[in-house]
């Protein structure tokens, strides 16, 4: 047996939609997976959990033991897009000021869940061990180091590292002229 699931294991598990070519590992778990969307040629790998609004585009990988925290406000990760490693994604969060309680075992009227939803747009590469905060745009070509948490927008074609991360210096636009070879 794969570890991967097969074409028609994916299909009875009940995403929103899924693409071709998706390998998704057996010990991948899932939530809502009726609010999941998954592109064609994605990969996610073991020990990922993708919870709540996800939409996954085309050319994805989702390395091993990364969350996604969709919730309410949804994650959209754009094609050529790879999320290494031990990252963590949140599009909601508790309000940790002390006005309100914490953790879903709390009754919803005495919470105060705020968050936005998070893009990683095309060809964003998020290293390992990264930490990524509600309401945040990941400009298209980032690259973001290792180990950075990242709780602002990232401006387009940048390199960014550090708590919180800061952008060191531009990035090489070479991998457009290899997209156009695979589009064709």
């Amino acid at each position: 047996m794969s570890s991967f699931y097969n074409e028609e294991e994916l299909k009875n598990i009940g995403f929103k939609s899924i693409g071709n070519n998706v390998l998704i590992s057996r010990n991948a778990c899932f939530y809502g997976v009726k609010n999941i969307t998954i592109g064609n040629n994605v990969r996610i790998d073991d020990f990922c959990i993708l919870s709540g609004n996800i939409e996954l585009g085309n050319y994805i990988h989702i390395s091993a033991a990364t969350l996604l925290f969709g919730g309410k406000n949804g994650i959209d990760i754009k094609d050529y897009s790879s999320v290494s490693s031990r990252c963590v994604i949140y599009a909601d969060t508790d309000d940790y000021s002390g006005s309100a309680m914490a953790n879903p075992m709390v009754p919803d009227e005495c919470r105060n869940v705020q968050g936005g939803k998070v893009i990683l747009e095309k060809h964003s590469l998020i290293g390992t061990g990264c930490t990524i905060l509600p309401n945040v745009v990941i400009g298209e070509g980032v690259s973001v180091g290792a180990m950075s948490l990242i709780n602002k927008s990232l401006n387009e074609w940048g390199i960014y590292i550090g708590i919180p991360c800061k952008k060191i210096k531009e990035r090489k636009k070479d991998l457009l002229e290899l997209e156009r070879k695979i589009n064709g």
